[in-house]
C-alpha cells in the first residue's frame, strides 16, 4: 500500500482548497482528511484522478463521496476525541478512516457484503481500529447504542425511528434527507421524543436501502 510524496502533495493542496475554497474550517476535519491516503480507497483505474473533488463508482452501484461532501459531513458531526459515532453506509471506508483520525469510537455498518469486506480489509491493513458491522444500516446498531454522533452517508426518505433512538440525548445525527436530490440535515436529540433539526444545502446520494443484499 504506498503513500508517497507525491499523495501526501496532493492531499496538502485538497486541504488547501477546502479550507479556501469550500469553507471548512474545523481543524479536526482538515487534520484528518490530510492523513488518510484516498487513492488507497479507490480501485487502480482511478488512482490519477483519486484527490480531484468528485465522487467515483466503488461497485455495487455505490459511489465514495467527493471531497467536500466528506469534509462538510465530517465537520457537521464535529466529532471530540472519544465520541461513540455510528456510520451508516461504509462503502469505501474512506469516511470511516477520516472518522478514525478525528479520533471517534467508530462502528460502520454496511449492507452490501461485497464492500464490507472490501473496506474491512483495507481499513485493518491501514491499522484503523474501527468496528465494521455487515448488517441494515436502517436499523442502526442498538447492541452497542446509544451513540453520541451518527452519520449517514446515503439518502434517506425519512429518518430512520431505529437511529433517533439510538442517539443520546445531546446526541448528534447529521442525515440527508429527500428523494431524488437530499437536503444535509443535523438533528439534535434534546430529550427523549423531542429533536431540533437545521438544515443545510442539498446534495445527492445513493438511498438507504432496507435489508441486506
Amino acid at each position: 500500500m504506498i503513500d508517497n510524496f507525491r499523495h501526501k502533495g496532493l492531499r496538502n493542496k485538497m486541504v488547501t482548497y477546502l479550507k479556501e475554497e469550500c469553507a471548512i474550517d474545523n481543524i479536526n476535519v482538515l487534520e484528518a482528511i490530510s492523513k488518510v491516503p484516498r487513492h488507497l480507497f479507490l480501485d487502480s483505474s482511478f488512482l490519477d484522478f483519486a484527490y480531484q473533488d468528485k465522487a467515483f463508482p466503488i461497485g455495487d452501484n455505490q459511489t465514495i463521496s467527493s471531497i467536500y461532501t466528506v469534509a462538510f459531513q465530517s465537520q457537521l458531526v464535529d466529532l471530540s476525541q472519544g465520541d461513540k459515532v455510528l456510520e451508516i453506509g461504509t462503502g469505501s471506508g474512506y469516511q470511516t478512516a477520516v472518522l478514525a483520525e478525528m479520533k471517534g469510537e467508530v462502528y460502520s455498518i454496511e449492507r452490501h457484503r461485497s464492500l464490507y469486506k472490501k473496506s474491512k480489509k483495507i481499513l485493518q491493513n491501514m491499522n484503523y481500529r474501527v468496528n465494521s458491522i455487515y448488517g441494515d444500516g436502517y436499523l442502526g446498531y442498538e447492541r452497542t447504542a446509544p451513540f453520541d454522533k451518527i452519520l449517514v452517508t446515503c439518502g434517506a426518505s425519512k429518518v430512520p425511528p431505529a437511529l433517533l433512538d439510538q442517539l443520546k440525548i445531546g446526541g448528534v445525527m447529521v442525515i440527508p434527507i429527500g428523494e431524488v436530490e437530499q437536503v444535509m440535515t443535523v438533528i439534535i436529540k434534546k430529550e427523549e421524543g423531542i429533536f431540533s433539526q437545521v438544515e443545510h444545502s442539498n446534495f445527492k446520494f445513493v438511498p438507504l436501502l432496507r435489508d441486506k443484499s
